[in-house]
């Protein structure tokens, strides 16, 4: 056989030294090889009694099947409302195993150490940030305002250099008019009180008119100065309050391991969903607990080889088709348990035979190797 084959023989040697040492040493090796194949006659008869007690088992568990299968109809239906029992809250702590987490360990940890105050932390942290965002707009709102009033004073400021050239050139307008007017009349002859009055009024007029709007646009530069000033006190004053709501916006995120309250929110929501779901799972433990033991007891009643077993084959208990299939499987598993037994036994028989043939050759220790094989043949159970 394959896990036995037996050893070939040595080729003689052509020439034979007439002396004792080749005798010796040939019964030395037939001896050796006795051995070896008690040896191994031992390593297959533990491989034997190992496929026995395996074989044994398989039996008792089709013996348990039997007699489940003729228990009376209102004591089955007793055991089977027990498994069912089972089967449905075994599923439901299936259902609890697998399902996703929705926040780490970490998070679930953090948030049972302080489950105290987390609900006035959210509270807290929405006020802070909602007062941040309020102090953030009065604060662009200022910034932009203190741009307004910086433009509207450039504004003006340009106006004012500009106007100032205007007054320079009504001035000199003014001024070469008059020279003009008093060649012309020394000239023509001309009357020059009425051009001259003219003039007056024109550069006068334009005159008045952008001083006048210099003086306005002084007044307006002043206006936008002092507006400004105003804008960056107030927008100081936000500063510092918008950093310190800002500090404790931040010191919050940085405790609770968040960005904002609306993550902390979702992570204490999804802490209470956890909560009831570990509290759903140990009362379903709870329960499938009881109704284990109970079947586990209800079945011990008959005697069962293994009761415990069953509250793993739920669905062979409640379905006559899954029983069947349990039990098919277990025949074919017997029978090839029973195969395996008679091919291993086969081996050992073959390996006697081989040691039967080595002990005709040297039997000076018949005596040993047979109290050997005689305690293998009780272990294997064969003659």
């Amino acid at each position: 056989m394959g896990l036995f084959k037996r050893k070939k023989k040595v080729e003689p040697i052509e020439e034979v030294v007439e002396t004792v040492e080749p005798v010796k040493a040939e019964k030395k090796e037939n001896r050796h090889a006795a051995m070896e194949y008690c040896e191994q006659i031992m390593e297959a008869a533990k491989d034997l009694e190992e496929t026995k007690r395996e074989y044994r088992v398989v039996t008792d568990y089709l013996t348990d099947i039997q007699i489940i299968e003729e228990l009376p109809e209102e004591e089955m239906k007793k055991i089977q409302e027990t498994a069912q029992n089972v089967q449905n809250l075994s599923e439901t702590r299936d259902v609890y195993r697998k399902k996703v987490k929705t926040i780490s360990d970490a998070q679930f940890l953090q948030m049972e150490q302080m489950e105290d105050e987390i609900p006035d932390a959210i509270r807290r942290l929405k006020t802070n940030e909602a007062y941040q965002a309020a102090v953030k707009r009065d604060m662009q709102y200022l910034e932009g305002e203190k741009h307004e009033w910086h433009i509207h004073q450039e504004t003006m400021e340009q106006e004012h250099k500009i106007l100032k050239r205007v007054l320079y050139g009504i001035v000199a307008a003014f001024v070469v008019a008059v020279i003009a007017i008093s060649v012309l009349s020394q000239v023509i002859r001309l009357d020059i009180q009425m051009p001259f009055l003219i003039a007056v009024l024109i550069a006068g007029g334009a005159g008045c008119l952008v001083f006048w709007r210099m003086q306005n646009d002084e007044r307006e530069i002043k206006k936008a100065q002092a507006s400004i000033n105003k804008a960056i006190t107030l927008l100081n004053s936000v500063k510092l309050k918008y950093v310190n709501i800002t500090n404790a916006v931040d010191y919050a995120c940085e405790k609770y391991h968040v960005h904002n309250s609306d993550e902390l929110n979702y992570i204490w929501e999804q802490y209470l969903e956890a909560v009831k779901e570990r509290e759903k799972y140990e009362r379903t433990n709870e329960d499938l607990e009881y109704f284990t033991s109970r079947l586990i007891r209800d079945l011990h009643a008959y005697h069962l080889y293994d009761a415990k077993i069953w509250i793993h084959q739920t669905h062979a208990l409640l379905e006559k088709k899954e029983m069947v299939e349990v039990k098919h499987e277990l025949l074919v598993r017997r029978q090839k348990l029973r195969d395996r037994i008679e091919a291993q036994v086969a081996n050992i028989q073959n390996a006697k035979h081989e040691i039967e043939k080595l002990i005709k050759d040297y039997s000076q220790h018949e005596n040993e190797i047979r109290e050997v094989l005689n305690s293998l043949d009780k272990i294997c159970g064969i003659s």
